[in-house]
């Protein structure tokens, strides 16, 4: 079926005969297929919620004594509304064509006639499934030229297989006006993931408006956000516009969402409900006409359930969510991550760099980077400053900083100290800034302005 290099293809066999079941396993297997099967259509829809799987052969009768083929015809509906691009195949009753055709108008690709012919049944699994394989690549390229190579789009290097599905979010999502939930550890590139999605968009004449609501004061949020009139509080010395109405018919980027205060969530609910606002201190409704994207790397969905953050606000927010990987799950990238921002410091402080040494590229293939792509940004910077020759070396990089705890005390500085325990408890907890900074016995907010501090 495929080259030693290539994944098998995973193939959902749907039929209540378990010795039909069991002959298809026999067939299937040893031709290198992977095999996923249920008895019924309900148990078929849930392997396919719970699975990736490369296409579907499903028989059309499942009650038994019924010859009519309407669960089955069902079962192919149901499965072309979750991906109209997955291969279905049916399985039908011999000499019953007129069912077979009925099928194929459903949107299956493809019929087998029982009792099948081994050699016929091999060669349509194998055409179809080849078929697929070649459409998700040429949908893969596509994605890949509208992003990646977008005129003006921001520098997205994605060519790790982790962040395949990263860009193929963005193509299908971009264009359209859905909510955007950004997941993923500190530094993960969660912004750029953001200024893709708005210049994929209708929306993209217009300028993005991001707010990182981590570096907000709580006692601001509501101003910096919603806006207030003159008079609304002892500093409110003029109308203020927020955020909202600055993002009027364009995109707002809310960086950090879970810092939002428990109290505030409820307002930002009904703007994103309804459209409408007051600033502070006003009892004027205006209406916007806003993209909410929003970013977090907490687990929304476990604060949701112990009350920390809003159930509905967080389902509101999360229409479709965007997983970005952390670094070191993506290592192919870090290459041409590391060119990237050595090439774009060199141009800032005009030094003649021309690459790196093998060693240094391999010191920084083999670092954990619990910081991802911003820390990796601040090294090559670093790098930079420091480069005697023509090319980065090991000790250009200053990654042995983050393992300085052996030196003594005495030798480093009040930052060296802060900046070592940042780092060991952001990677004993895989870059989780809400884990680490009860590990410290510090606020998320204060942990967040520390890491911005050092560069992490």
């Amino acid at each position: 079926m495929s080259s030693a290099n290539a994944k098998p293809c995973r193939l959902l066999v749907a039929d209540d005969h378990p010795q039909i079941l069991e002959a298809l396993a026999l067939l299937l297997e040893p031709e290198g297929f992977v095999l996923l099967t249920a008895r019924s259509p309900a148990l078929a829809l849930e392997v396919l919620s719970q699975e990736q799987v490369d296409g579907v052969l499903i028989d059309l009768n499942y009650t038994r004594d019924t010859t009519s083929g309407r669960e089955g015809l069902d079962l192919v509906a149901a499965i072309q509304r979750q991906d109209a691009h997955l291969p279905i195949i049916v399985m039908t009753a011999w000499g019953n064509i007129e069912l077979a055709v009925e099928a194929m108008r459903c949107g299956a690709r493809d019929f087998i006639q029982k009792p099948w012919d081994n050699a016929r049944l091999l060669t349509v699994v194998r055409t179809q499934l080849e078929l697929y394989t070649a459409q998700k690549r040429a949908l893969w390229l596509e994605a890949e030229n509208r992003i990646l190579r977008a005129e003006g789009a921001p520098e997205f290097i994605a060519t790790a297989a982790t962040m395949r599905p990263v860009v193929e979010l963005l193509a299908r999502i971009g264009p359209s006006d859905a909510n955007v939930l950004v997941t993923g550890e500190h530094g993960t590139g969660k912004e750029v993931v953001a200024q893709t999605l708005h210049r994929l968009s209708p929306r993209a004449h217009r300028t993005l408006v991001a707010v990182n609501t981590g570096a907000l004061p709580e006692g601001t949020f509501e101003s910096e956000i919603f806006g207030h009139v003159k008079g609304a509080f002892t500093d409110a010395r003029t109308d203020r516009i927020g955020r909202f109405e600055l993002a009027n018919g364009s995109t707002l980027f809310l960086d950090e969402i879970a810092n939002i205060p428990l109290r505030q969530q409820a307002k930002l609910l009904r703007v994103l409900e309804t459209g409408e606002l007051e600033r502070v201190g006003s009892s004027t409704t205006r209406k916007v006409d806003v993209r909410m994207i929003s970013a977090t790397n907490a687990d929304l969905r476990a604060d949701a359930e112990a009350g920390r953050f809003r159930g509905d606000l967080y389902f509101r927010l999360n229409t479709v969510e965007i997983h970005v990987p952390p670094l070191r799950d993506r290592r192919e990238d870090i290459p041409a991550l590391a060119a990237h921002f050595l090439f774009r410091y060199a141009g800032r402080y005009r030094r003649a760099l021309e690459g790196f040494e093998p060693a240094a590229l391999q010191s920084l293939l083999h670092y954990a980077w619990p910081g991802n792509v911003r820390e990796l940004d601040h090294t090559m910077e670093r790098a930079v400053l420091m480069a005697r020759g023509t090319r980065i070396e090991v000790a250009d990089l200053g990654l042995q900083t983050a393992r300085a705890s052996a030196q003594s005390l005495d030798d480093l500085s009040l930052e060296q100290v802060e900046t070592i325990l940042i780092r060991k408890a952001l990677t004993r907890n895989q870059g989780n800034v809400s884990h680490a900074a009860e590990a410290l016995g510090l606020s998320r907010g204060a942990l967040y302005r520390r890491i911005e501090k050092y560069g992490l």
